[in-house]
C-alpha cells in the first residue's frame, strides 16, 4: 500500500463534519420534540431553518469532493454553510435574549401552549388551535443554557468549521 492510496482530499474531513454536525443537531432538536415531548415556540422552529438548507448543501459539498469537482465549488459550498450557520448562530441570539428578557420578542411569540382535552368531540379543530409555547420561557436549561443557548454555541462551532475548511490552503 502506496501513500498515495491513503491520501484523502483536504476538504473532505470539514465538509463530513460539518454536514454531519448540522444533522445530529436538527435530529436532537426532532427527538426532543417528538421523543421527550418539548413543543417548540415559533422562534425554535425558525431556528432549524438554516439546518434544513444546510445539510443539502452538506451533502452537495461531500458529493463535491467525492466528484472531484474544482475545489473552488468546495470551497463556497462550505462558506455558505458557515453563513448559514452564523444566521442560526443570529437567531439563536435573539431567541436567547428574548429568553433572557433583554428584549422583546415577536408578538406571535406571547401565547401559551394549549392542550388539546381528552376525548373531545372534534379533534382536528382542537389541534389547529394549539400555539406552541411562549418564546420567553426556556423549557429546559443544561448547565444554564436553554435550547436557543446551545444552538448559539453549536451554530458558531459549525460554522468555524464550515469556514476553516472553506479557506484552506493546501487542496
Amino acid at each position: 500500500m502506496t501513500n498515495a492510496s491513503l491520501d484523502v482530499h483536504p476538504l473532505l474531513a470539514p465538509s463530513v463534519v460539518v454536514t454531519l454536525g448540522m444533522a445530529v443537531v436538527v435530529g436532537s432538536a426532532l427527538g426532543f420534540e417528538h421523543i421527550g415531548g418539548y413543543i417548540p415556540c415559533a422562534l425554535c422552529l425558525l431556528q432549524r431553518n438554516p439546518y434544513y438548507i444546510g445539510i443539502p448543501l452538506g451533502i452537495l459539498t461531500i458529493l463535491s469532493v467525492v466528484l472531484k469537482l474544482p475545489a473552488s465549488v468546495t470551497r463556497t459550498l462550505l462558506a455558505l454553510i458557515g453563513l448559514l450557520m452564523l444566521v442560526g448562530g443570529g437567531m439563536g441570539i435573539y431567541h436567547a435574549g428574548v429568553e433572557w428578557k433583554f428584549w422583546e420578542g415577536p408578538a406571535s411569540c406571547s401565547v401559551s401552549a394549549a392542550g388539546v382535552a381528552a376525548g373531545a368531540g372534534n379533534v382536528l379543530d382542537q389541534l389547529n388551535s394549539v400555539k406552541g409555547p411562549s418564546c420567553t420561557d426556556a423549557t429546559l436549561r443544561v448547565f444554564g443554557l436553554s435550547f436557543a443557548g446551545w444552538n448559539v454555541l453549536t451554530s458558531l462551532a459549525l460554522a468555524a468549521i464550515a469556514f476553516a475548511g472553506a479557506t484552506r490552503k493546501r487542496v
